[in-house]
């Protein structure tokens, strides 16, 4: 297992990170969460806002202690549990098993207000099995809007393939989560969810949509992959049992890493204030695309 380190270019590396857009705090990035092994230890973002100041993300609430903001969570690395939580267990179900690994923060390469880049270790039984080259950027959108410009690369650090796999792989249809991923704040009611074309998150759910939205009475969140290849990946929605949205690395299949393999995804999300409709959220996220997207 490397060890923590500091970069001779950072100053702060071992402190939580504050983003700002406009000068306006819009985020706090935590790189020593608590050690909980239930809740496999890792870095997140929280709490975010929109530019008013309404909370958009969710800390251990009490439906899923285990969702931490927004993060790279991957509940199923060769057997290790790295989302938290439960692991599904073919014939069981959800099961709670000794299994969890811990996301640990390395160094940042660069940070600052207006984003970072960070090195992670994703270490289960004294091994390291992941590398992790970690971006964020704060995108400016106006007075009420802003976006944030999120990628992951995640390398094979063993001698021998590895695979990434998710409940869905392991017989649980419709719950292919593991990726990015961004827990909401439960409100009275659920959110709203739709696309450009599709309504509901029933129609939304495991669909390839260039773009999804969550969108509640005070704020709206715009969701796009920022390259063709984040694209392809069915996304992972919930509205009715609580507002969450990832993408799906492993929807079908395990996604095999071969040793020193990566697997690469960038995500832009907008975070807006008010209820948005289908056509401003459109307008927003291709804004927000026009400055990050890749070919």
């Amino acid at each position: 297992m490397p060890r923590s380190r500091t970069p001779e270019t950072s100053t702060a590396a071992d402190t939580d990170l504050v983003l700002r857009s406009g000068g306006r705090s819009v985020g706090r990035y935590v790189t020593r969460p608590r050690q909980d092994r239930r809740l496999s230890p890792r870095p997140y973002l929280h709490p975010v806002t929109t530019r008013a100041g309404t909370l958009v993300t969710e800390l251990g609430p009490a439906d899923h202690p285990h969702h931490l903001g927004v993060g790279v969570v991957v509940p199923d690395v060769e057997g290790h549990n790295f989302w938290g939580g439960r692991t599904f267990v073919p014939g069981r179900g959800p099961t709670e098993l000794d299994n969890h690994g811990v996301q640990l923060h390395e160094e940042f390469a660069a940070h600052g207000e207006g984003g970072f880049e960070e090195r992670l270790s994703w270490v289960a039984d004294g091994r390291e099995l992941l590398r992790e080259r970690r971006t964020a950027a704060v995108v400016g959108l106006g007075a009420d809007a802003w976006a944030l410009d999120f990628g992951f690369a995640l390398t094979n650090a063993t001698a021998l393939p590895l695979s990434i796999g998710s409940p869905a792989t392991n017989g649980r249809p419709g719950a292919a989560y593991g990726g990015f991923f961004r827990r909401a704040p439960a409100e009275g009611k659920a959110p709203r969810v739709f696309t450009a074309a599709a309504e509901g998150e029933g129609a939304v759910h495991g669909s390839c949509a260039p773009w999804l939205a969550l969108a509640s009475a005070s704020w709206t969140l715009v969701f796009a992959g920022a390259t063709a290849r984040t694209r392809e990946d069915p996304w992972f929605v919930r509205a009715a049992d609580y507002p969450g949205v990832g993408s799906s690395l492993a929807h079908r299949a395990r996604l095999r890493l071969a040793a020193g393999g990566t697997v690469e995804r960038r995500l832009v999300t907008v975070v807006a204030d008010g209820r948005l409709g289908t056509d401003e959220a459109a307008a927003l996220m291709s804004r927000a695309l026009g400055g990050v997207v890749d070919a």
